[in-house]
């Protein structure tokens, strides 16, 4: 009989501590391509129900809104996602050692050379156990036939979902039509008819101050309503996700709400909850959902095609501060500094100076409202265009062309192409309020990472929106066009990268060959 000494045995507990830290949950932002690739759908069009009657926001004050949940609530569903967690390969050998397995009580997965061992895929005993990581969230039917709208990053990364609904409660699985990391919106669909679809409200006509409830399971524990107001309207640049445009509530919003129903005192549908800002994990009375008017749209593209085509007008704009506005003679637009040439804006005629006021006669308020209302709209979408040129007020009307991954509405760059690298990286150069918001020190120059497709080899590899690229190959880069210009010009599939991230520089190989 072989002793096992006190040595042996500690290296073993400290080695199954890192297994069980390893095998915890994670959230991360990266995409699955299992859970969010979608082929070309021949899918018939979204059939909604929709009610958009103006509220009677004189009504008095209600002793009860039974009535309201009570319409609202049969069409929130939940939604519980199962993702298999690989066992790291650094860690395997430890799993063979019989010593180590009794210890611990791990159960003998039998021999690698038999049906189920190491390289079946089974979880056989060379590679370890795989774990399962659990995560749970909410949804909104939005037709009879089984289409379920609910946040992106509910069922990111899911290797299975399933749905739960109705009393006595059934639960199915779903398939994931497609999600849309930018805008953190997924549909999915069960193979059910006759279902209680809720009635989608109109997201533009609220106002701040009106009642509204929020309809989820919060940590799991079953439907649960609470009520608040509306808090704000349009509110973004808040780093959550690339369009932004929430409606901001104190109705209360906790893990487990994402993807549920925000609804007005009608029992309609007009936000999607998705994000709380809060320092402690809890809800703090700063809750966000996404307005189901623009969610619509994209649940909509997602059905008939799997994925979602954006709008492109071809114009890079900055803010109007007080001086400016003062100069150009207007309160509020989007002022233009430059115009992408050949673009539907240059082909329109627009030049650096102009100042954009309104998009199909709604208002732009500065830069991020001029985004969002061309992202929107798909391409080939008929726009009218009004705006300030020289103290004059003209207005042009063209179509948009297609947001390409190297064509961003609000000015930002994409590098590489099929034969380039980082393909799906998004950047821009450092301005001022990127170095105050994320701390970044004047000595640092690069081009800050804006966007990260999560299906890339970059998001796999380690690179992260946030990140500043210091040099590419060895190759210095001290702005976004030097960044694009190198990324062109590097074959891969390898590429060493340097970055800056929270105070400190290291390299990263991304192999868009893998």
């Amino acid at each position: 009989m072989k002793k096992t000494s006190p040595l042996r045995v500690l290296v073993s507990l400290l080695f199954a501590l890192a297994v069980l830290g390893a095998a915890a949950p994670l959230h991360a932002a990266g995409g699955d391509k299992k859970a969010g690739k979608s082929e070309k759908s021949s899918r018939a069009p979204l059939t909604l129900k929709t009610d958009s009657t103006p509220l009677d926001r004189d009504d008095a004050l209600r002793v009860s809104y039974a009535n309201v949940v009570k319409k609202a609530s049969p069409g929130v569903v939940y939604i519980f996602t199962t993702k298999i967690l690989k066992p790291r390969p650094e860690l395997a050998p430890f799993f063979n050692d019989p010593q180590f397995r009794r210890f611990f009580g791990l159960p003998d997965f039998g021999d690698p050379d038999e049906e189920g061992g190491a390289g079946s895929g089974r979880g056989g005993s060379r590679g370890g156990p795989a774990q399962r990581s659990q995560g749970l969230g909410s949804g909104v039917i939005i037709s009879t036939d089984g289409y379920i709208l609910t946040n992106n990053h509910v069922v990111d990364g899911a290797d299975e979902v399933r749905v739960a609904y109705g009393e006595p409660r059934r639960e199915l699985k779903a398939e994931v039509v497609g999600r849309d990391p930018k805008t953190d919106i997924a549909v999915l669909k069960i193979a059910a008819s006759e279902l209680p679809a809720a009635t989608l409200g109109d997201s533009d006509s609220l106002e701040v101050g009106d009642t509204v409830f929020a309809i989820g399971n919060p940590f799991g524990v079953g439907m649960t309503v609470t009520q608040g107001i509306v808090s704000a309207l349009g509110r973004g640049g808040l780093g959550v996700e690339t369009y932004e445009d929430f409606i901001q509530t104190d109705a209360a919003i906790n893990p487990g709400n994402s993807g549920g129903a925000l609804v007005d005192s009608q029992g309609r549908v007009i936000g999607i909850n998705t994000a709380i800002l809060s320092r402690s994990g809890g809800f703090n009375g700063v809750g966000f959902a996404i307005p189901i008017n623009f969610a619509r749209t994209l649940a909509e593209q997602l059905v008939a095609t799997g994925k979602i085509r954006r709008g492109f007008m071809g114009v890079t704009t900055q803010p109007l501060d007080p001086d400016l506005a003062v100069q150009f003679g207007v309160e509020q637009g989007a002022l233009v500094t430059e115009v992408t040439t050949g673009s539907p804006a240059d082909k329109a005629g627009f030049k650096s100076g102009d100042i954009i006021t309104r998009v199909n006669s709604q208002p732009v308020a500065d830069s991020r409202r001029l985004q969002l209302a061309i992202v929107r709209l798909a391409p080939g979408t008929e726009v009218t265009i009004d705006f300030m040129r020289d103290g004059e007020a003209q207005s042009v009307s063209f179509a948009l062309g297609e947001l390409s991954s190297r064509e961003l509405a609000d000015g930002h760059f994409s590098p590489g192409n099929e034969d380039g690298v980082l393909n799906g990286v998004a950047v821009t150069d450092l301005s001022p309020q990127l170095r105050s918001r994320y701390r970044i020190p004047e000595r640092i120059e690069g081009a800050f990472v804006s966007q990260v497709d999560p299906d890339s080899a970059s998001a796999r590899d380690g690179l992260r929106e946030g990140d500043i690229i210091l040099s590419l190959d060895r190759r210095p880069v001290r702005n976004a066009e030097e960044a694009i210009r190198l990324s062109e010009s590097l074959k891969g599939p390898k590429v060493l990268v340097l970055i800056w991230r929270a105070g400190l520089s290291r390299y990263l190989v991304i192999n868009e060959g893998a």
